[in-house]
């Protein structure tokens, strides 16, 4: 079993149960111990900000923000670099924690030994 998670959400509100699943396997994976690394991207990028996680809704699933915490507590949360310029967001506007990274880190985190990356 791969001791590193490496895991980049692409979706956002446009499609809630991709997204929520990504965040949900994130969480399940910090609290079983794994190393997880959280990548957001495309539409999944707004939850970089303070308070746009507590506007998802999806009927039974783990709130966004508490999966978000779980994460910031023992793993890491990247935004990523372009996705970030194309919504003007800078490192002044995200959640305390988060991190602005581009590519070349994502695959140096993806292809590093005994990681598994999984996209939603």
């Amino acid at each position: 079993m791969a001791k590193k998670l490496v895991i980049k959400v692409t979706a956002g509100a446009d499609a809630p149960e991709r997204c929520s699943q990504a965040f949900t396997v994130a969480a399940v994976a910090v609290a079983s111990g794994v190393e997880v690394s959280l990548w957001l991207t495309g539409e999944s990028s707004w939850f970089a900000l303070p308070g746009r996680a507590a506007e998802f809704e999806l009927p039974h699933a783990a709130p966004l923000p508490d999966l978000i915490d779980s994460v910031l507590a023992a793993g890491r949360l990247t935004l990523c670099t372009q996705c970030a310029a194309r919504r003007e967001i800078t490192e002044r506007d995200v959640i305390e924690g988060v991190r602005i990274a581009g590519a070349q880190v994502f695959v140096q985190e993806a292809l590093a030994d005994d990681a598994q990356a999984l996209v939603y």
